[in-house]
């Protein structure tokens, strides 16, 4: 059985606005969303295609992370970033999924082991489950992903690309 994972909004709405969402369960088992996550999902509308996603997939889980710490508060991350952050510092072991470079590093910080969009599609790639990562990156990239062309190229340099 693979790690709990607990997911932020970034990663799934980049992933539905690109029809990769199956790419999440590379991410961990289970899969985990803080209802702060789902609350911003939601300011989007019901009829967003996140909102319906999270509300539909079977294999996410919504969950009620404790209060922030402080440790986690003077970060001064957004609400989904802490709340995510939270979860997996209340919970060892369980990967945080998050793009947001600070929410990444207060992750280093408290030794979270993290996993962005990007390292979800290496991990595709490295498990064969795409034959290209290129193709995917690129259509992350126009459903609003930012990834400079180094930081794409170092990483899919990473898995032969």
């Amino acid at each position: 059985m693979a790690d709990p994972a607990v997911v932020n909004a970034s990663p799934l709405i980049l992933l539905t606005a690109a029809s990769l969402t199956d790419l999440l369960q590379l991410a961990g088992d289970p899969l985990l969303i803080p209802r702060v996550v789902i609350d911003e999902i939601d300011a989007y509308g019901p009829t967003d295609a996140t909102a319906i996603l999270v509300r539909q997939t079977k294999w996410l889980t919504i969950v009620d992370p404790p209060p922030v710490p402080a440790i986690i508060e003077r970060w001064d991350l957004g609400p989904g970033e802490s709340s995510v952050l939270t979860w997996a510092h209340a919970h060892p072991g369980t990967i945080a999924v998050l793009d947001d470079l600070p929410a990444r590093r207060c992750a280093d910080s408290l030794r979270i082991p993290t996993r962005g969009t990007l390292g979800l599609v290496l991990i595709a790639k490295r498990r064969a489950i795409i034959s290209q990562a290129r193709p995917i990156v690129e259509r992350l990239r126009q459903a609003g992903m930012y990834l400079s062309d180094d930081v794409m190229n170092r990483a899919l340099s990473m898995i032969g690309e």
